[in-house]
């Protein structure tokens, strides 16, 4: 089979397999969620690993961390900051491997975009603090984090104006959403169309991601 026919075959399975996990939230089925949440991530791995030719070891390293939060997260309750600190480390990584391949932006974009997103981060922690109790610490520092990776994916897409940091900087967006909706479910007030949307926003964001990856290949190889 050659490589283009392994990329459609393997971006196959991960929206198949994606598709029916949000079938499986969409229609409370738990089944389906412990069954196919899991290979989400796994898809999207050997998506990445069986059709790019020059690995990068972090982004693998990154999805693995992903993986363990979906799993986690899986138990909304006792394993929830398992679940937290998982995805802790991918955003930690995701921000370490744009920064090492980013321009440098002027004063003023970064200075804008780090006012706008520290607003954000601010509003949000208002709002869920009354009911985060013990969590409120752990949640502020994932806040930050994801928050940071918002910003330099933002600023790396303003500086090069590519199709390619575009997917990055949708991707954040798009994961910074998706973790914004678990939190106002969990914490402030919940929805019954947060779930769906909490997986769909989500599988779209890896994706992204996925594609920022594999076309900055050279720029993100891990030996750098």
């Amino acid at each position: 089979m050659d490589n283009n026919n392994l990329t459609k075959g393997f971006t196959l399975l991960f929206f198949t397999v994606s598709i029916l996990d949000i079938i499986g939230v969409a229609i409370n089925n738990a089944m389906l969620q412990v069954v196919f949440k899991p290979m989400i991530i796994i898809s999207l791995m050997a998506l990445y690993y069986f059709t790019v030719a020059k690995k990068n070891n972090w982004y693998l390293l990154a999805l693995a961390f992903s993986f363990l939060g979906d799993v986690f997260l899986m138990d909304k309750n006792n394993l929830f900051m398992f679940g937290i600190a998982s995805f802790l480390v991918t955003q930690l990584l995701y921000i370490f491997m744009i920064v090492k391949q980013m321009k440098k932006p002027s004063n003023f974009k970064k200075y804008l975009y780090t006012f706008l997103f520290a607003n954000y981060v601010v509003y949000l922690i208002g709002l869920l603090k009354p009911n985060l109790g013990e969590l409120l610490y752990p949640v502020i520092i994932y806040g930050i984090a994801i928050a940071i990776f918002g910003l330099v994916a933002t600023l790396n897409y303003v500086t090069k104006r590519t199709i390619t940091a575009l997917y990055l900087m949708l991707g954040a967006m798009l994961f910074l959403i998706s973790d914004s909706m678990i939190a106002l479910n969990k914490f402030h007030e919940p929805q019954s169309i947060y779930p769906v949307a909490i997986m769909i926003t989500y599988v779209l964001a890896q994706y992204l991601i996925y594609k920022f990856f594999i076309n900055n290949v050279d720029k993100l190889d891990d030996k750098n």
